[in-house]
């Protein structure tokens, strides 16, 4: 297996090019420091153009019937479904993740082009009388128009995926602005549309240093009028103070601080398995990533050790070896990070019972379980973005509902119970997403998004492509 073709350009009107200064900057593999590529730095000049080819192809692609959008779509699906596992490599060398979680995300990505190619049929409108009958009500839905898509690193392909697709379904043209430490599977999947035959202009990718200001300066710009936005909360609310002074329509998914909850009565073989699913996917870099485990007392001594015994397992190494579970985090910053937070929390009082140590060399951190954690610990009030099972006890249900809810955060929840009183709970659970009795809820054909300051609008189902299009109302005489 080898990686499919490097672009290391941007790519602005259909065409790859260097950046108009000729800087660059390196992408590094976490797993060992090595150089995968050199990847071109996009100027306030490279930006303006890229809104300009978005914007000179805004009318043609919303013309474009949804038929052909749709078929373009699919071609996308299949011929990243063809290319599965180059994609999958290609996301190990830059993010450093297992290759079961590469492998993972690039079917789950390449599932967005086929889920959108079907949802760009199937706009819906309205058509009925007005109540005093004297006009006929047209509820029609439009593309948005120019869209700037910002991806954060932790899932290149799929966070990618999931804004060009509804984008491009919806008939908008669009500015792709991956995360610096991971542009190459973005470009990926810019070259894929570029070869199945986006016309020019559609789809355009820069990488722009400094980031803040010029993804602002594409802000300013009357052209840009949508932006979709995954990152983390502080730079969220930068960019909505952006969005003012334009009027952009925003949508953002936000950062977690996702709590699970494990109920007395709750089946901990299962619980265990979906803890495990919830906190260790994506090395815990994800989002939705379990980030404090409130664990009653009447369960806790044998769900912690079913926990520990289950790390035990984990294999700890680099992503190409297809037998390790655990991966690189995406640089050794970020996995001093993490190390900081066990650190404090240990000094705050919690209890290491395995791992809570990081590799002499690359971005590598233990699965690490810590029991004893106090609820409103550092530890328990920032995203970790890490493999670290963080517990606290509990010994009253309505207690630990309060303090899942006790937090800024509201993106996903998680409850392990018997099933009516998991329902009962998961109602209760101030987020967007809640998991019953299993660890993974993400899919193509679901709404994802969240609540309170994790976020503004949904990505995915029916409700993906909601968020490219605007409603017009035309009255017809009745």
């Amino acid at each position: 297996m080898t990686l499919p073709e490097l672009h290391t350009d941007l790519f602005i009107d259909g065409q790859w090019r260097p950046g108009s200064d000729g800087r660059r900057f390196d992408v590094v593999d976490p797993a060992d420091s090595s150089v995968v590529a050199s990847f071109a730095i996009a100027t306030a000049a490279d930006c303006a153009a890229a809104v300009d080819a978005a914007a000179a192809a805004q009318e043609g692609w919303a013309a474009t019937a949804p038929r052909v959008r749709s078929e373009l779509l699919r071609a996308a699906y299949e011929v990243l479904t063809a290319e599965r596992e180059s994609f999958a490599e290609l996301m190990v060398r830059e993010n450093g993740k297992s290759w079961a979680d590469a492998i993972g995300e690039a079917g789950y990505a390449t599932e967005f082009f086929r889920w959108f190619a079907e949802e760009a049929v199937r706009v819906p409108g309205e058509y009925r009388l007005s109540p005093a009958g004297d006009k006929r009500i047209v509820v029609d839905r439009q593309p948005i128009g120019v869209s700037l898509l910002v991806t954060p690193w932790n899932f290149p392909a799929a966070m990618a995926t999931r804004k060009l697709a509804p984008a491009l379904a919806a008939g908008c043209t669009t500015i792709l602005k991956p995360a610096r430490e991971t542009p190459l599977t973005a470009a990926y999947v810019v070259d894929v549309l570029h070869r199945v035959g986006v016309p020019r202009g559609v789809v355009n990718l820069v990488t722009p240093v400094p980031t803040g200001p010029l993804v602002k300066e594409m802000l300013d710009r009357p052209e840009v009028r949508k932006l979709s936005f995954t990152g983390s909360t502080e730079v969220g609310r930068d960019l909505l103070h952006a969005c003012a002074d334009t009027v952009v329509s925003a949508s953002m998914e936000l950062g977690g601080n996702a709590p699970l909850l494990v109920l007395p009565g709750a089946d901990l073989e299962s619980a265990v398995e979906g803890a495990l699913l919830a906190k260790m996917r994506n090395g815990g870099s994800a989002c939705t990533a379990a980030n404090r485990f409130y664990v009653h007392s009447s369960v806790h001594d044998e769900f912690v050790a079913r926990m520990d015994a289950a790390l035990s397992k984990v294999a700890v190494g680099p992503g190409l070896d297809r037998a390790n579970d655990l991966g690189a985090l995406v640089s050794v910053a970020e996995r001093d990070k993490v190390a900081g937070l066990v650190d404090g929390a240990v000094a705050d009082g919690a209890t290491v019972v395995r791992g809570g140590s990081s590799s002499a060399e690359g971005a590598f951190y233990d699965a690490t379980l810590l029991t004893g954690v106090r609820h409103g610990s550092a530890i328990s009030t920032t995203e970790i973005f890490g493999p670290v099972t963080a517990v606290v006890r509990f010994d009253d249900v309505d207690d630990a509902v309060r303090m899942a809810n006790d937090t800024v955060y509201g993106l996903m929840a998680y409850v392990f119970g018997e099933e009516r009183e998991a329902m009962a709970v998961a109602r209760r659970l101030e987020a967007g997403m809640v998991a019953v009795n299993r660890g993974v809820v993400s899919d193509p054909a679901a709404p994802f998004g969240g609540v309170k300051q994790s976020g503004l609008g949904r990505e995915g189902g029916s409700e993906g492509i909601l968020e490219f299009l605007e409603e017009k109302y035309i009255a017809l005489t009745a």
